[in-house]
């Protein structure tokens, strides 16, 4: 099957008083149809930056490079005019704060209307049917008198479900989330995280969810991608990776996860803080922080690269990573 999204060596950076710094270094996945891959780190390693850049949402003084292709067509060097096509229409975005997302002094049915707009044929009528329907479809209750609200009057949970209805609106055939439960209670994470899933398979949608839960990435991912200092350091799927982490930051991060059932024990921690963009260390930018590292690691960059079937890593040790066993197995 031929991949619906396919990135290839996507580079993002920005000219600042400090001089240049790479928010994201040679990124590059796949998105299957029908696909969730997550993509996985701590803040600041660069996870929304590449949503952003995928849909050239980067703008000056930011400058973006590499390949996207999404079903064969490079988006990179599409006109603007083609790619307001496809925003919104084919790839649709929710983004990570649907209070700032959201326009605060336009009830939310006019801003669910304007994708719908846009992207389809409808008229005004049936653009006001179908912000129904969607309200409907994402779960809000009294639909017809709420699309009449402001978005100050929903709860986080429903301004999330809003943001969802607008981008599921013109039909979209890929999903990019970014943290779409972020500051949300663990109940409505769970419907939200349903609702996209139940989408999915409705609409045949691939999603791209970019979250630092690894709970979240186990229970709605095919596969993830964990990055780190703006690079992808373990791609592979889900199942092979929480089995077997080759990468100690993987490791850390799965050790960090708590788990019920189990004795009491100390959760694993990664010692110290993501570098700055400005500060990125020498060789793999992880090695400060690893207790695997040795002077080959603090002297060259690894490569990404493929050690068994779908399942990719940048270490010079993964093997004894690997060795030191799975913290959730």
């Amino acid at each position: 099957m031929t991949p619906a999204l396919e990135v290839r060596n996507l580079t993002t950076g920005f000219k600042t008083a400090n001089g240049w710094v790479t928010a994201v270094k040679d990124v590059g996945f796949d998105v299957m149809p029908g696909e969730v891959v997550g993509l996985v780190g701590e803040s600041g390693s660069g996870k929304s930056v590449t949503l952003h850049s995928i849909l050239r949402l980067v703008h000056a003084p930011g400058i973006v490079e590499g390949s996207v292709k999404w079903q064969g067509r490079d988006l990179m060097t599409m006109s603007e005019r083609e790619l307001r096509k496809v925003r919104g229409g084919e790839i649709a975005m929710i983004f990570q704060e649907p209070m700032t997302a959201l326009n605060p002094v336009l009830p939310v049915g006019i801003q669910i209307e304007e994708n719908l707009s846009a992207h389809t044929a409808l008229d005004s009528r049936q653009r006001a049917a179908r912000a129904r329907e969607l309200m409907d479809l994402v779960g809000i209750p009294e639909a017809a008198r709420r699309l009449k609200d402001y978005p100050h009057q929903f709860s986080g949970g429903m301004r999330q479900r809003v943001m969802i209805a607008i981008a599921l609106a013109s039909g979209p055939k890929l999903l990019l989330a970014d943290e779409p439960t972020t500051a949300l209670d663990v109940t409505i994470q769970d419907q939200i995280l349903k609702l996209i899933l139940d989408l999915r398979d409705e609409l045949q949608m691939g999603v791209v969810l970019v979250t630092h839960d690894l709970g979240v990435v186990a229970a709605t991912c095919d596969r993830m991608a964990v990055m780190y200092a703006g690079r992808i350091v373990e791609t592979g799927t889900v199942v092979d990776v929480f089995a077997e982490p080759h990468h100690a930051y993987t490791r850390g991060l799965l050790g960090s996860v708590p788990r019920g059932g189990a004795g009491r024990t100390m959760l694993l921690s990664i010692e110290g803080t993501p570098p700055g963009l400005a500060s990125i260390p020498p060789g793999c930018a992880f090695n400060p922080r690893c207790t695997f590292a040795t002077d080959i690691c603090r002297k060259e960059t690894p490569m990404l690269a493929e050690f068994a079937p779908a399942h990719l890593v940048a270490c010079h040790h993964h093997r004894e990573v690997a060795a030191a066993g799975s913290p959730v197995a």
